[in-house]
């Protein structure tokens, strides 16, 4: 008989992807947070980057860089810290606990239920309405 988890029911219950996803919001965060290093359009090209060791990406080819599909898994875990990036001296974001709030479910390109926060859905959701 398989094993029933809360974390099971919760899932089951609760629609993947009803997270805020405001991509408004989404975007305010990208130009407060984000621009900085990776530029207005996103291009990569933000008046930080050369002060960096690691250039930052263009973020508008994520999808076709990662074979059509936009990696949601990556972008979150790169954005919380659980994929740390250290070109600059500390894990990205440099805004730390600022992302850390809230807990809320996100699907990843797999389907599978990725757990972080809602800062993070609504700029993860507005970073992939950004692709070329």
């Amino acid at each position: 008989m398989p094993r029933v988890t809360v974390l099971t029911i919760l899932l089951a219950i609760t629609p993947m992807c009803a997270a805020a996803q405001d991509l408004e919001r989404g975007e305010a965060l990208f130009h407060m947070h984000c621009a900085t290093c990776h530029g207005i359009e996103a291009h990569g090209d933000g008046p930080m980057g050369p002060a960096l060791v690691v250039q930052p990406p263009n973020l508008r080819d994520l999808a076709t860089r990662n074979g059509g599909k936009f990696p949601v898994t990556r972008v979150v875990m790169r954005i919380d810290g659980r994929d740390p990036l250290v070109s600059h001296g500390s894990p990205m974001p440099v805004y730390g606990s600022f992302f850390q709030v809230d807990e809320e479910m996100m699907q990843a390109e797999t389907g599978q239920p990725i757990l972080t926060s809602s800062p993070i859905v609504d700029l993860v959701s507005y970073l992939e309405t950004l692709q070329d």
